[in-house]
């Protein structure tokens, strides 16, 4: 399976709330309406003031975005289909995310336990 974690950040003056509504209820479907949903999209967001949270003053993201393919040719047919909706994608982000931050990275997964709730 080829996965991909982005981390991104809130447009500047936007609330938490409005934030995960937009991504949830706008962006979401826009990707999904645009091309094949990948075999796993999640969206981990922070829960900010959280009394568990490790150093959270240094973080610097406000989601981790969680996307899983077959393989990297799959995700490759998913980019260029994104891509051929011309600039709706980056658009829409801009409504949203501050654009000029974004992290993301291919990972190999290992999977110690997987307990899946219903």
């Amino acid at each position: 399976m080829y996965k991909k974690l982005s981390f991104l950040r809130k447009r500047a003056g936007m609330a938490t709330e409005d934030f995960i509504d937009y991504y949830e209820n706008h962006h979401v479907p826009l990707i999904l309406s645009l091309a094949p949903t990948p075999d796993v999209y999640k969206r981990h967001y922070v829960v900010w003031g959280d009394t568990l949270n490790i150093r959270e003053d240094e973080l610097d993201f406000d989601v981790m975005s969680e996307i899983a393919f077959p393989d990297r040719a799959a995700f490759d047919a998913w980019l260029a289909a994104l891509g051929a909706a011309g600039t709706r994608v980056p658009d829409d982000e801009a409504r949203f995310l501050d654009r000029s931050y974004l992290r993301s990275f291919a990972n190999d997964e290992r999977v110690t336990s997987e307990n899946v709730l219903s």
